[in-house]
């Protein structure tokens, strides 16, 4: 059986640990004890590892690596909208643990890292290398790929949960089921060194969607154009298929 390395299994770490535990050892890294103990209850090699802001002498090198067939990394190292935060520290403690690791590396970054103006985007408009919290992975990893998120939603994460302004915007959400769809493509073909915006194809607005989560019926209108994450080069390249294309339906989760 191939192993998978996931570091930071949070939220969006833990599904993807469960979606790929039937074909994978899972290694994963996490930050609390209680955490920890979960994670080896469900049969994963689990490590406590944390990534302080501040650099660490102390850290060493993750000796499961070396034996690992593809790493994920799902640790934020970016602000929103790609403000720059001081994270030289906390970067370079996270390449020390990975050390000179050579096969597949997955990176999720963020939509976030484009501006926030009414146009659509692509990945072409912000190079990886020239995003200085993509780029930190990509000078010791050329062979990362780099994962630019949308919104983080399915489960338990609805829209409606949430304090929202802004009804009349466009959403940029991807459900997290189909970012790990995008990973397991990607693994099996092999995929080194691409960018790829991973967000649902379809942008109705927030409030468009809170409505249908809440089972009503959508009355303001959308602003002309707005903020569009186009998910076009990961549907082309990889011929790939959203089970979610309509961020409208998250809530109606298929069994």
């Amino acid at each position: 059986m191939k192993k998978l390395g996931i570091i930071g299994c949070g939220w969006l770490g833990s599904h993807i640990a469960e979606h790929f535990a039937d074909r994978y050892e899972i290694y994963a890294t996490t930050t609390t004890e209680t955490k920890l103990n979960d994670l080896r209850s469900r049969g994963y090699h689990a490590f406590l590892m944390k990534f302080p802001d501040e650099f660490n002498a102390d850290t060493e090198i993750w000796e499961a690596a070396a034996d690992l067939d593809a790493v994920i990394i799902a640790v934020p190292f970016s602000g929103l909208r790609g403000t720059k935060i001081p994270m030289t520290g906390k970067r370079q403690n996270l390449l020390t643990f990975i050390g000179d690791f050579r096969g597949q590396v997955f990176y999720t970054s963020s939509t976030g890292i484009y501006p926030d103006a009414r146009q659509e985007y692509t990945e072409s408009d912000q190079p990886a290398t020239e995003v200085e919290s993509e780029n930190f992975i990509l000078n010791r990893f050329p062979q990362a790929n780099i994962l630019r998120l949308g919104g983080l939603m399915g489960g338990e994460r609805l829209l409606k949960n949430y304090h929202i302004s802004g009804l009349d915007q466009p959403v940029n959400h991807i459900h997290y089921t189909d970012i790990c769809s995008v990973i397991e493509k990607m693994l099996e073909h092999k995929v080194e060194s691409q960018v790829y915006n991973i967000v649902a194809p379809l942008h109705p607005s927030k409030e468009e969607v809170i409505n249908a989560q809440k089972g009503l019926s959508c009355t303001g209108e959308r602003i002309a154009g707005g903020r569009i994450i186009s998910p076009e080069k990961l549907i082309t390249e990889l011929n790939f298929e959203f089970r979610y294309p309509d961020p409208r339906c998250f809530h109606l989760q298929e069994k």
